[in-house]
């Protein structure tokens, strides 16, 4: 070797060497349960140092227009909640709300915000599951909760799940299913609003979740107003074949080209998430009522938008009550969908008794900032029927 080309060759080894194992590195540790968990749900990294969530002005909700409080889970765990008040409540009841003691409330059934939720027998309200990282106001999520109540009617309830910001807990797919129940129990059992005024929906991570709770009360007989995914995913093995982290970190794509290696990764995932498998029996459940809806951005880096197409065919196919191969399924919903210039379509489907199934893929919003789209506002008015005649 030449002295000039000595001269390249360590520079490019060690700038190749270096992402290379470090990748290798991140793959050998996500085989190991403790770390993958870790790497899927990210819930330690927080800006809870120097952020008070107990303090939701900081995010400019107005006084007491959100009650941070805990809920208990079957298995014993301690969640952490908000509550907020839609502004046209509030509005109405200002003064009341401006002299209630502000933060967390350690017994929320007697907070003025509570019984405006509670003896409201028109009140409707929306349950949030949000993505993996953060706390329940990281990041997007206050606006996510402002675009919902800054001029509609609906309360919303919001939470961490076990192990993310103040709960308590490590996080597991179980565990976070068992979360996301009891936030509905509560909804239901202690502020007495019925399923068909509940809307669960999550973003990311939290669509896994909303789909789990869904099929755990659909198996109950329990049908709520709605059902919304944004930017949703149809199980975590396949997710991860194509999903990158931040929009840039390859988990485990570069394994597409040798499906035997591909497969041999995947067997190593924990928590499955089989939210298309999860939603299609929930189709199958449905004895009175279904509005299910799936948004997803065009421009989503993270999650890319065709696992919408995969969640809307398990679901469909479920109301068809056959499994139609690709090119037969293409072709049905093409007859379906509604097209527009800029690449984003919406396609729906009906069938007996009274289900409606929407996929809406938008042209902006990304990952994250979708979740203040008016496609996700429209579809819990929706789901509560406001758009009948």
């Amino acid at each position: 070797m030449s002295p000039r080309a000595s001269q390249w060759a360590i520079p490019l080894g060690v700038s190749l060497g270096v992402p290379i194992g470090l990748y290798a590195t991140f793959i050998l540790l996500g085989a190991i349960p403790f770390f993958q968990r870790h790497f899927l749900y990210a819930h330690k990294i927080n800006t809870l140092f120097w952020h008070d969530i107990n303090q939701p002005e900081y995010w400019g909700f107005a006084r007491n227009q959100v009650t941070p409080f805990s809920l208990a889970t079957v298995d014993g765990e301690t969640i952490y909640a908000w509550h907020i008040l839609p502004l046209p409540t509030y509005l109405k009841h200002e003064d009341k709300l401006q002299v209630q003691k502000p933060g967390f409330s350690d017994d929320i059934t007697k907070t003025v915000s509570f019984k405006l939720l509670k003896d409201d027998p028109e009140a409707r309200l929306a349950i949030y599951f949000h993505g993996n990282a953060g706390h329940i106001a990281q990041g997007y999520r206050p606006d996510s909760y402002h675009t919902l109540t800054d001029s509609s009617r609906y309360h919303v309830l919001a939470i961490d799940y076990r192990g993310f910001g103040k709960s308590t807990g490590k996080p597991s797919e179980a565990g976070l299913i068992h979360d996301g129940a009891a936030a509905v129990d509560w909804a239901m059992h202690v502020a007495g609003i019925p399923a068909s005024r509940i809307v669960i929906m999550g973003q990311s991570l939290g669509t896994a979740v909303t789909s789990g709770v869904a099929e755990h009360f659909a198996m109950q007989g329990v049908e709520f107003a709605g059902v919304i995914l944004i930017a949703g995913f149809s199980n975590l093995p396949n997710l991860l074949s194509s999903y990158t982290a931040a929009g840039w970190i390859p988990v485990l794509s570069p394994f597409r080209s040798f499906p035997p290696l591909l497969r041999f990764f995947q067997s190593f995932v924990v928590d499955k998430w089989k939210s298309a498998e999860r939603l299609a029996h929930v189709v199958t459940l449905t004895q009175t009522r279904l509005r299910l809806t799936f948004i997803h951005a065009k421009n989503d880096l993270e999650i890319p938008c065709n696992e919408d197409d995969a969640l809307f065919k398990s679901t469909a196919n479920a109301t068809i009550r056959e499994d139609l191969d690709d090119d037969s399924f293409l072709a049905w919903k093409e007859q379906q969908t509604l097209r527009r210039d800029d690449g984003s379509f919406v396609a729906t489907t009906k069938a007996e008794p009274d289900i409606i199934i929407r996929q809406e893929l938008v042209p902006y919003g990304g990952h994250n900032e979708v979740m203040m789209s008016a496609a996700v506002s429209l579809a819990v008015m929706r789901s509560f029927g406001l758009d009948a005649s």
